[in-house]
């Protein structure tokens, strides 16, 4: 058991916005190979963010990197833990990692081991001092939600059916963790939520969900999104890199959107702490980018 004084540093930054005030904070520990798993779960429940990331050295093989850029000694094993439980993947505790570990080595690629397969990250440094970081998700895939589990999760959101878009069918999406995609006909409708904690934990438990990734359509390539995220014992995740690759590839495979398409997805205004992801979608290729700034906290 490691000792609060033996504790490896915990950093503090924030996802998808370059103000430390919006976003989506998350801890991160560049060096968590003398923590165990109760350990790292301690330190994000401390922490109470969404996620928290931490680096375990370097892999000693990473399976399915094949035809990737993985430099020399720019190569980490990372795990994400919520308050409650470690989750395959987090998009926003990925691009607070590789931006800690930018201000570290310098701007350029990285490659992340994750439970979910090998993610490529891009960093780079803009004129005006912005780091910015570009993540490629794992294939996505898009799957057929159950009426009955659709029914149950408006029950839990307090949403009729009718104040859905007709034109955004319900999904389970995934892009290294899956996502149920629900679609709001209104931005009034998506600004409220209001929703019962524990039956949609229960729900998202069995259909194995990370979060609800809830969206509205501003125009044809801007949305506004929101993901309650009761399974990681957090009501609202404020910016979510993970459920936005997520989404692109289930837009992407309903024909929402063109095969080359730049998407903007705005987050966290309902929480006061706004941020901006950005959803690449590259013809032939199905894999999903989803790019935003990252600054430190404090």
């Amino acid at each position: 058991m490691t000792t609060t004084a033996s504790r490896p540093e915990v950093l503090r930054y924030t996802a998808f916005s370059g103000d430390p005030a919006g976003g989506n904070p998350a801890g991160v520990v560049l060096d968590a190979r003398a923590l165990d798993d109760g350990e790292m779960v301690a330190v994000a429940a401390e922490l109470g963010y969404s996620e928290s990331a931490f680096l375990t050295g370097p892999p000693e093989g990473l399976d399915g990197a094949e035809g990737l850029d993985a430099p020399e000694g720019r190569t980490y094993r990372i795990r994400y833990f919520s308050p409650k439980a470690e989750v395959p993947f987090c998009g926003h505790a990925t691009v607070a990692a590789a931006v800690a570990l930018a201000e570290r080595l310098g701007p350029g690629p990285l490659l992340f081991a994750t439970q979910a397969g090998p993610v490529p990250v891009d960093v780079t440094a803009e004129d005006d001092g912005t780091v910015r970081a570009t993540l490629t998700s794992v294939e996505p895939y898009v799957e057929e939600v159950a009426d009955a589990d659709l029914a149950e999760a408006l029950a839990a959101l307090d949403w009729p059916a009718a104040d859905l878009d007709p034109a955004f069918p319900p999904r389970i999406a995934y892009a290294g963790a899956r996502h149920l995609v629900l679609a709001a006909a209104t931005r009034a409708r998506l600004a409220e939520l209001t929703y019962d904690f524990a039956r949609l934990e229960a729900l998202m438990h069995r259909l194995d969900l990370t979060t609800v990734q809830l969206v509205w359509r501003e125009s044809p390539t801007l949305f506004h999104v929101r993901d309650p995220f009761p399974v990681g014992g957090v009501v609202e995740d404020p910016a979510t890199g993970a459920a936005a690759a997520a989404f692109g590839g289930y837009a992407r495979e309903l024909g929402l959107v063109p095969e080359d398409a730049v998407l903007t997805l705005r987050q966290g205004e309902d929480l006061g702490r706004p941020g901006e992801l950005t959803v690449t979608l590259r013809a032939g290729d199905p894999r999903v980018r989803v790019s935003g700034a990252g600054v430190r906290i404090g």
